[in-house]
């Protein structure tokens, strides 16, 4: 039905088991202030964070564009290079076997999860939220741990993102591609959960 958000999680019929333990370090702030490549992050002028100050229709925004638009672009193009990788190189002891086919499961729940925030969440708190807002919060919420979790498991399959010594032009491309993903989502979540969604939450939705 139109405007109500579905509750029910894809991630639950996961076929992959993940390990916890492996690391994923946190991306520096998207949004350190630069002037001609210089860091400015040492003047206390600069470093105010635009995203703890922006409105809420200004922050959405700029989710879907700097986040959901380049996942949506990127994943495919990681899901076509990890392909090729484990194609070419299906003998070699370091290949990254199932890489693809994980990318292909955390493209097709992440796209599920991105729309629901932009047809369903997002427009409500453009409007300033409802007082059931908190239940969908949470799952979205639960949701990006199950991201964090895909996370983990690529890292788990590609050694730490370690490309072997000697490998292809494809190889460092995909693992890089990779580096790049993870540091994207790490912050889509931290920017979603601790600085968009509390906004309703501490309002007692």
């Amino acid at each position: 039905m139109p405007g109500r958000f579905i509750l029910t999680s894809v991630v639950h019929r996961r076929k992959i088991r993940i390990s916890d333990t492996y690391f994923i370090p946190r991306h520096p702030p998207i949004f350190a202030a630069t002037d001609g490549g210089r860091d400015m992050a040492s003047n206390p002028v600069e470093t105010a964070d635009p995203v703890d100050a922006a409105e809420t229709p200004a922050l959405v925004d700029h989710i879907i564009g700097r986040y959901h638009r380049v996942h949506s672009r990127e994943l495919p193009e990681l899901i076509q290079m990890a392909q090729r990788v484990e194609q070419a190189h299906q003998t070699h002891p370091a290949v990254p076997a199932g890489l693809a086919a994980l990318l292909k499961q955390m493209l097709g729940e992440l796209t599920i999860h991105m729309q629901k925030e932009e047809l369903v969440l997002f427009p409500q708190m453009k409007k300033g939220g409802r007082p059931e807002i908190g239940t969908p919060i949470m799952v979205m919420m639960a949701e990006h741990d199950d991201h964090s979790a895909f996370l983990r498991a690529v890292d788990g399959l590609t050694q730490g993102l370690q490309v072997p010594e000697g490998g292809c032009g494809t190889w460092r491309a995909l693992y890089a591609g990779l580096a790049k993903l993870s540091a994207d989502l790490t912050d889509h979540i931290h920017i979603e959960n601790d600085i968009l969604f509390p906004r309703f939450l501490g309002s007692g939705a």
